[in-house]
């Protein structure tokens, strides 16, 4: 199923924020699973929601199911206002959820959060915030966290963390020194460097298998 693109601007923490929705082809009268959105990586080496990583998240849920947005954070693109050192980037996630959920379809739907590298960091973060007001963000999919620069918060059990064996911006043992305290497991592409060049087949049939397993 491939979604149907809408680019708008909501309002935002800091001004305007860039959306690009993308509803799965369903029957008439089903509605999506839920809401998912997805996080693009730094912004300050040039990371923005046209990622391809972040596309190849945003493919997966589509191809479940899932209305799915992505999004550029403050000062990415057409958004407005500056760099917040990952502060006010989560504040801008947690807009882009509060915003969509004002839909009746996606009100009590579930919410799935995702992000690449920085993006994950700023998924996780997010998704800690929500459980402290006793809302779940489930799936949690984070691809190669950014726990080098990062405090990356502990995440539930059933979160799916993917990383590439040659990652060379986020160490795959910088990852697993994250994971291992929580008893987190960690899927390990090999010979996947932190892009995932060549291999994002891989990632989204990762993600697709995940998300297949929750549904059943």
């Amino acid at each position: 199923m491939l979604g149907r693109p809408d680019a708008h601007l909501i309002d935002g923490p800091a001004g305007a924020l860039e959306v690009v929705v993308e509803t799965p082809d369903l029957p008439d009268g089903t509605a999506p699973i839920g809401l998912a959105v997805v996080a693009h990586p730094n912004p300050q080496q040039g990371g923005t929601m046209d990622n391809k990583v972040v596309h190849t998240l945003v493919r997966a849920f589509v191809a479940q199911g899932w209305q799915t947005v992505r999004f550029n954070y403050r000062g990415v693109g057409a958004s407005e206002g500056g760099w917040d050192e990952g502060r006010g980037e989560v504040d801008d996630l947690l807009a882009v959820v509060a915003h969509h959920r004002t839909d009746p379809a996606l009100r009590d739907a579930p919410l799935a959060l995702s992000g690449f590298s920085f993006g994950g960091y700023i998924a996780a973060e997010a998704a800690h915030r929500l459980s402290a007001q006793g809302q779940a963000a489930s799936p949690l999919v984070l691809v190669s966290p950014a726990t080098t620069k990062f405090a990356v918060p502990q995440v539930p059990a059933e979160t799916l963390v993917i990383e590439g064996e040659l990652d060379d911006v986020v160490p795959l043992p910088s990852i697993l020194d994250w994971a291992r305290p929580q008893g987190l497991p960690v899927t390990v592409v090999p010979g996947a460097g932190h892009f995932f060049h060549g291999q994002l087949g891989t990632l989204k049939q990762i993600v697709l298998r995940h998300l297949k397993a929750l549904a059943a």
